[in-house]
Formats: C-alpha cells, structure tokens, sequence
C-alpha cells in the first residue's frame, strides 16, 4: 500500500519544465487531479500535500533540496510519519527509457541516479518503489547533466504527458495495495 509519493526534480523556475524534473511535473499533474494544495513544510524541506485516493489518503512530496539531496527530505517525512520504505512511491526520470516509457519496480540500486543514491541512505533501504518515467540518453557529444537539464522537445513533451496520463490511471490501485497488478501493465 503506496502511503507517499515522492516526485523527484529541482527547485526553480529554471529547472521547472526540464526532462529531469519528471517527476515534479508527474506530481503536479496528480495534485491537480486529486484538488490538492502544495504547502511548504520546512519540517520536511519540501512542498507537500495530501489528498484522497481508494478511499484513503495519499501523501505527496516535492523535495526542495535539490536532486542529488533529496534523501534528507524523504527520510525527516518517513520518520515523521513512521513510513516503512515498501509504502513509499518515488517518481523519477529514468535515461535508460526511451521518452514514452514508464515501468514501475520495487527494490534495486540507483543506476547511477544520484536522487535515487540519496534516498536510498537516508532511508537506509532499498525496498521503495520506483515510477521510471522514460527521457531517453542525450545525442551523441551531448553531456548527460546538460541533456537532463533541458527541455525536452515538443514531440517528447507530448510523449512525457501521455505517460504521466497513463500512469496517473494507476494511483488507485497503488494506494490500495495492487502493486503486482500495476507492474503487470505498466511493464507489459
């Protein structure tokens, strides 16, 4: 059962439409979705939120530590709320998918993914569960941070929207526990 959904990105407005703050838009787009208002909690350093979703409530958390710190807002908000790390969702942008891929998983390393790195030490664990929201790898000559840092193109910026569509269908289910069955179709 998904308790908090964690979008991963960067603050600002220079960052905000960039390929690597899929997730922040992700969350954006569910927030509106749910009617939920983004608060800022420095207890949690980060823009929360709460709403209802299968009957239960859904947390939601925009770090504003930047990427490469996000664990130190996820871990001060599983502590405060005592979340174990299986009812955590994070939501992040994945190089290794092609833009219009998604695949949600459970467990694993970081790839690579310095979000990732750092929640999984602050969480000490790597049992959450991971919202890969494909971006694609730069062109060749292109530097990984400033391809991620980017927009994406138009064409990409559509594909990035029917995946967030499509796995916003999902949240019910999620919340509700049904995790096999949402890996099933999302990963088919």
């Amino acid at each position: 059962m998904i308790k908090l959904i964690v979008g991963l990105g960067n603050p600002g407005q220079q960052y905000e439409k960039t390929r690597h703050n899929a997730g922040f838009l992700f969350l954006d787009a569910l927030a509106r979705d749910l009617g939920c208002t983004w608060t800022n909690q420095p207890r949690f350093q980060g823009l929360f939120a709460e709403g209802s979703v299968a009957n239960g409530k859904i947390m939601l958390l925009k770090p504003d530590t930047f990427m490469n710190r996000s664990g130190q807002s996820v871990g001060k908000i599983a502590r405060y709320y005592k979340l174990l790390p299986e009812e955590i969702l994070v939501v992040h942008d994945e190089l290794d998918f092609n833009p219009g891929v998604v695949k949600l998983k459970q467990d694993g390393g970081h790839a690579g993914h310095n979000g990732l790195r750092d929640i999984i030490a602050h969480l000490g664990s790597k049992a959450f569960y991971r919202l890969r929201i494909g971006i694609g790898r730069p062109p060749a000559g292109k530097a990984v941070v400033d391809f991620v840092l980017s927009p994406p193109s138009k064409p990409e910026w559509e594909m990035l929207v029917n995946v967030f569509d499509l796995s916003r269908s999902y949240i019910g289910q999620m919340a509700s526990g049904d995790m096999a069955a949402v890996m099933n179709k999302l990963n088919s």
